[in-house]
């Protein structure tokens, strides 16, 4: 295994998200700092494939649901301002909200029990197909149609945008002004964050020229090369055309200002002492014990706490992923932001560990995706080749049996969430299924997707072959046993 380890600390920092752009793994920005000091600052990828625009240190990008804690602070200033408190009920400043067991601290730790928006919205959603809904359609449906809460108030946890949906109606109701005002002039001003501004998700996705801009990128395969615009897919388009709401990932930012942000909450621009301490506490149950997720006031709270204590908050929409990760005991910053990858989070969390010296692996290849992409560009007698050579070649490429096997999901075409034109290459993805098999011939669920598989090409006696040997491994697997019973006609 190679490892990333006793170097300076840029050299490392260096090596490892150069290893992680070479792997087509990262493309975004990242800045790393200590004391408000600037340590390591870089720029990987491209904000806009298709037109190979580079991204750069001061390029706008879409902060998903860092956005939150823009919510959260102006929801603690106004507590400090006696306009609120955390543990009123939310119907004290909203009277038409149906639930008044909810309490403002269990909005901002994602305790409250509501259920997602959607529930209230999609039957309107059919009758007017056309119609973009907004904050303020949210009080009249909810209040006219209330959902069944999923659990009652602080008896449990689940994160979801709608708590800070209704956090900004009640900053809106706390403090007179319009969320975006209230957050412009109480929040982005003080911090002297001029380069973080509104842009609600609807044109986040649906603008085609918003100036200089990550745009958010996808791949449609696992096997492309090429990662395609965001808001170029149709349904991604409709979808975010439909929800106008705000509060939960309205901004587009850039790492400096996020820095700012970040250097606002040490000193006094914000928030007090006893505001911030409490925000950094996760927040109880009903039963005493702490939220799964470790969810403060509107801070999450790392728990693995062997670098000190670390707060964060994670983003992530169709297309992105970021993180401002922030080490409180040593006054560490790590901020993330790619525009075409899920795991700014998980990366973001390697490279403060790099930051203090401890030991990660260098980032390695996924050999599922490069033998997809030779698969399907070559054929099976090169993938077939190719796969033999990179198998030996342990320092540069992983094997992973779950990569594998999604692969060969994709090759099928069952998963299209985004509503992609239908692709079925079932040829390729019954070679991908049986090389899983082989490779992990103790995994019944290995067995089990090849009998998919073979049951897709029509060779149905080898199916059922393969959902025996699923059903030996584990003769509790329900799928195969009601496939078996499907088969054969039992």
């Amino acid at each position: 295994m190679v490892i990333v380890q006793a170097q300076p600390t840029t050299a490392t920092l260096d090596r490892f998200f150069d290893a992680m752009a070479a792997n087509q793994q990262f493309s975004g920005n990242v800045l790393i700092a200590e004391h408000g000091k600037v340590l390591f600052r870089k720029s990987y990828g491209f904000a806009d494939f298709g037109k190979q625009l580079p991204n750069t240190p001061d390029i706008r990008f879409p902060i998903a649901s860092i956005s939150k804690l823009l919510t959260a602070t102006a929801i603690l200033q106004l507590q400090e301002k006696g306009k609120l408190n955390v543990s009123d009920a939310v119907r004290k400043l909203l009277p038409e909200f149906p639930y008044p067991e909810i309490k403002i601290r269990q909005l901002l730790s994602h305790t409250s029990g509501l259920p997602p928006y959607n529930r209230y919205f999609d039957s309107l959603r059919k009758e007017s197909p056309q119609r973009i809904f907004y904050n303020a359609d949210f009080l009249p449906q909810v209040a006219a149609h209330p959902v069944p809460l999923i659990y009652a108030p602080g008896d449990n946890g689940n994160y979801d945008n709608i708590n800070y949906l209704v956090l900004a109606l009640v900053i809106e109701k706390a403090s007179g002004m319009s969320y975006k005002e209230y957050i412009q002039k109480m929040v982005l001003r003080p911090a002297n964050m001029r380069h973080t501004v509104f842009l609600p998700l609807t044109d986040q996705y649906n603008l085609q020229d918003v100036g200089k801009f990550a745009y958010p990128h996808l791949y449609r395969h696992r096997y492309d090369s090429f990662a395609i615009k965001a808001n170029s897919v149709p349904y991604i388009r409709e979808y975010w055309t439909a929800y106008g709401f705000s509060g939960f990932g309205d901004y587009v930012s850039t790492v400096e200002d996020l820095l700012l942000f970040d250097e606002a909450w040490y000193g006094h621009k914000l928030v007090s002492d006893i505001s911030r301490d409490s925000a950094y506490k996760p927040q109880l149950l009903n039963s005493g014990t702490a939220n799964r997720n470790l969810f403060g006031l509107g801070w999450e709270i790392a728990a693995d706490s062997s670098n000190g204590l670390v707060v964060y908050h994670a983003g992530a929409a169709t297309g992105l992923s970021c993180v401002l990760l922030r080490n409180i005991s040593r006054r560490q910053t790590v901020i993330l932001f790619d525009n075409a990858h899920f795991t700014a989070q998980a990366t973001g969390m390697k490279a403060l560990s790099l930051l203090n010296n401890r030991t990660v692996p260098l980032p390695k290849k996924n050999i599922a995706t490069a033998y997809g992409r030779i698969l399907m560009q070559q054929g099976e007698a090169a993938a077939a080749k190719a796969f033999a050579e990179m198998e030996k070649d342990t320092a540069t490429y992983f094997i992973d049996e779950e990569e594998i096997n999604l692969l060969g999901y994709d090759l099928m075409g069952n998963d299209n969430p985004f509503h992609f034109p239908e692709e079925h290459h079932f040829r390729e993805a019954l070679i991908v299924f049986k090389l899983n098999a082989d490779l992990f011939p103790g995994s019944w669920n290995a067995w089990d997707s090849y009998g998919e598989a073979l049951l897709a090409n029509g060779r149905k006696e080898e199916a059922i072959a393969m959902y025996r040997k699923s059903m030996e491994l584990n003769p509790n697997n329900e799928n195969g046993r009601k496939m078996l019973q499907q088969i054969e006609g039992k």
